[in-house]
């Protein structure tokens, strides 16, 4: 009862401040609001509408068909009607087009003897992630026209098509294979620790700059005390700014929370307390506002980028970097947040990443609270 009678004050004094700080509020609840909407829709690795050239040197109702086989989805829109080589160069250069056929003289006549027609398709591979996709839908979009082809062909001889495999792969957790639903789950880890590491580097660094931190110190209350009430007001607006966020990410861009909604809080409770103690220690190795911030986006922004698999798979990694990945908490967040939102699995899919939070919060707030009592001594 002494506990909550102590830091009563420093709660209430934090959300007066908070109150009366407009760029505080705009800091914890419109920037990351944005940052959710705008990243959300631009940060997409589904390529589709590719732009494609094509040279029909055949001119044929096949060569047609063939081309025909490309734009009729989502992925080939028909860009250029190429009349000579030299013109597929020049799109390829200006990067007008990410990819041009080339369909030579006699094409439909060597289709109907039976024969392999040769097609060359150039793609631009300056963008290598772009270029593998395109690769892949060009080597999907021939295979198929190829087998209708093939079964036409046998079934003009009476024969029917026979597939020594019958191969239907199946995508689980996310069927459509869509970027937005496995970067949303990151995406929140990134917003939250931002906010939540500056705020708070913030909050006890302007005490320090107005000179009130000296009095606080000098106080009746212990270290863990100042610690907690200075924590507690930013992990309450945190959650308030954690329901916007998964509101964004159901009503705007679809993704429904499969799993248990206890254990998704619990997870997402865990973290904030890990972010908010990270800022506590940056908050008490900084002197000025200026310093504070600079550190508080370096610790919380590029871990949180990339050493947490938010955008880069951490298994191809190098040794070394994926040993340094362990230090950051958004890897074991992310990695459990999708675990229960894309795939509804239980405890035993995450708890390690549970421990791994608690460590790295109880260990932040065992630093932070021995540097205030070096300070209050």
């Amino acid at each position: 009862m002494e506990f909550f009678k102590n830091i009563y004050p420093i709660m209430w004094k934090e959300f007066l401040q908070i109150r009366r700080d407009a760029r505080t509020l705009a800091v914890l609840f419109i920037v990351p609001t944005l940052l959710m909407l705008f990243v959300g829709f631009a940060v997409n690795f589904d390529v589709t509408h590719i732009k494609i050239a094509v040279l029909d040197d055949d001119k044929s109702s096949q060569s047609r068909d063939f081309i025909e086989s490309f734009v009729n989805s989502d992925y080939f829109d028909y860009s250029h009607a190429a009349h000579n080589q030299q013109e597929i160069d020049n799109l390829l250069d200006d990067g007008t087009v990410a990819v041009a056929v080339i369909i030579p003289p006699k094409f439909s006549d060597h289709l109907a003897r039976g024969e392999a027609a040769d097609v060359q398709v150039i793609v631009d591979g300056s963008n290598s992630s772009t270029a593998s996709s395109v690769v892949g839908y060009t080597t999907g979009a021939i295979s198929s026209y190829s087998s209708n082809l093939r079964t036409q062909a046998l079934k003009k001889m009476g024969k029917e098509f026979y597939s020594p495999i019958d191969f239907r792969p199946r995508a689980w957790y996310n069927p459509d294979l869509s970027t937005i639903k496995f970067q949303i789950p990151g995406l929140i880890g990134y917003m939250l620790i931002l906010t939540c590491v500056v705020a708070t580097t913030m909050s006890i660094v302007r005490e320090k700059e107005k000179g009130t931190m000296e009095q606080l110190v000098v106080s009746r209350i212990t270290p863990f005390e100042l610690i907690a009430g200075k924590l507690l007001p930013y992990l309450i607006i945190a959650l308030m700014l954690t329901a916007i966020l998964l509101s964004i990410s159901f009503f705007v861009f679809g993704v429904a929370i499969k799993g248990s909604i206890i254990y998704l809080l619990s997870t997402i409770l865990l973290y904030l307390i890990c972010a908010l103690s990270l800022g506590l220690w940056v908050s008490t190795v900084s002197n000025s506002q200026q310093v504070a911030f600079q550190i508080a986006t370096l610790v919380s922004t590029l871990p949180s980028n990339i050493l947490s698999g938010f955008i880069f798979p951490i298994r191809s990694m190098p040794i070394p970097i994926q040993i340094a990945t362990n230090f950051t908490p958004a890897k074991f967040f992310i990695h459990a947040i999708r675990a229960i939102m894309l795939k509804g699995v239980g405890i035993g899919a995450f708890w390690e990443d549970w421990l791994a939070m608690g460590i790295f919060a109880t260990f932040m707030i065992w630093v932070s609270t021995r540097r205030l009592k070096r300070q209050k001594l």
